[in-house]
């Protein structure tokens, strides 16, 4: 458990540090995010890795910093702190090295560690068509009814449509931030990202109070990237930051997964794009399950209708495929059709006439009008 100095301090460097900063990162993992806190406060000479405009930025950031205001803000919004260390913390955001974030607000009752042990991001366009909408929506609820975790970012489009999918299941779902939790965005999801928290957990690495910027958006999709132990892109165009996602989870040896789309849809050229490398064909939840699953948790194998012919005998089934389509045939020309002797094929053809197949006409044998829609429809002619 983190103690009240580590605390204030890793609350103070998220103040004052950029979500995913790297060279703050080394300084944490070699310092300890007190001495670090402390060097930023005494406003000393440069830590190692930066120059003299960098660190007068971090010092003025410094400078207007109060973790306990922080703190305070959060309880009021619902949210707490979770650092390095910490029971909730998800272990799996370890995988980030010097990435990874100095701390995560979260608001929402479950365990943020135990929520993540098995969680799915479903991402994708903001701008999404109907299809993608409806793709994301379907593969979340099929997720949250088999005791999967959903988690996105909260945004337009295919992430609200996995959110409301999950939801509308009964199910458990995480929006991650790239905002302060207390200050949801996009605003028009202000109710959905309540219902998330009542439902479920929203997090982010900036404190209470802050603003998105585009630049926080990629860097918060590597927490989701390695929050979950894979990514699925519904719809993503060839820029799209949903590819920023499933380009993390690769990196970090998380599973990548796509849902195909039109081969003439812009909205899909990136999940395509992604499906040419190492990112696995996905169409719904069961197959999403099956790769990020435990052992035998296998999707169901996909077979082709059996049509009523298909259970015939074997003999039975080469009169049938002997008689034309069109007219009758004599018990000699079904013989030789069937590759069989004449005594054999008539026996066969009364037995297809007892099934609602054939009928006799005079001395022929012809398909019942039924059987011929039958073998089109893939009905019984009964």
């Amino acid at each position: 458990m983190t103690d009240e100095h580590t605390l204030l301090a890793r609350v103070f460097l998220a103040r004052v540090v950029e979500p995913g900063d790297e060279v703050a990162g080394r300084w944490i993992r070699e310092r300890g995010a007190h001495e670090v806190a402390r060097r930023l406060k005494s406003a000393g000479e440069p830590l190692p890795g930066v120059g003299d405009k960098r660190w007068s930025g971090l010092l003025a950031r410094a400078e207007r910093a109060d973790p306990r205001a922080d703190l305070v803000l959060a309880r009021r919004a619902g949210a707490r702190f979770v650092a390095p260390g910490d029971t909730e913390w998800p272990t799996q955001l370890d995988d980030l090295g010097d990435a990874r974030p100095v701390g995560l607000w979260v608001r929402g009752r479950p365990s943020l560690r135990m929520w993540s042990l098995r969680a799915v991001a479903v991402v994708g366009a903001r701008a999404c068509t109907e299809y993608g909408a409806h793709m994301a929506a379907a593969l979340a609820a099929g997720l949250a009814e088999r005791g999967w975790v959903v988690v996105s970012g909260g945004a337009y489009g295919v992430d609200g449509a996995a959110h409301r999918g999950a939801l509308g299941a009964g199910g458990a779902t995480v929006a991650v931030l790239a905002c302060g939790v207390d200050r949801p965005y996009p605003r028009g999801h202000t109710e959905l990202i309540g219902r998330i928290a009542e439902q479920g957990l929203v997090v982010g690495e900036l404190p209470p109070g802050e603003h998105p910027t585009q630049s926080r958006f990629v860097l918060r999709n590597r927490v989701i990237a390695a929050l979950t132990r894979g990514t699925v892109v519904v719809e993503a165009a060839l820029r799209s930051g949903s590819l920023v996602t499933a380009r993390a989870a690769q990196r970090l040896g998380r599973f990548t997964m796509g849902v195909p789309g039109p081969a003439t849809s812009g909205l899909s050229a990136g999940v395509h794009e992604l499906l040419r490398g190492e990112a696995a064909l996905v169409t719904d939840a069961a197959e999403v399950v099956e790769l990020v699953g435990d052992m035998g948790e296998l999707a169901p194998a996909r077979r082709d209708p059996v049509l009523p012919r298909d259970l015939l005998e074997p003999g039975a089934g080469q009169v049938l495929a002997a008689l034309p389509g069109n007219r009758s045939a004599s018990p000699e020309e079904v013989a030789r059709g069937a590759r069989t002797s004449e005594d054999e094929a008539v026996a066969r053809l009364y037995e297809l006439r007892a099934l609602g197949y054939v009928e006799r006409h005079g001395d022929g044998w012809k398909l019942t009008r039924q059987a011929m829609i039958s073998v089109r429809e893939g009905r019984s002619p009964s």
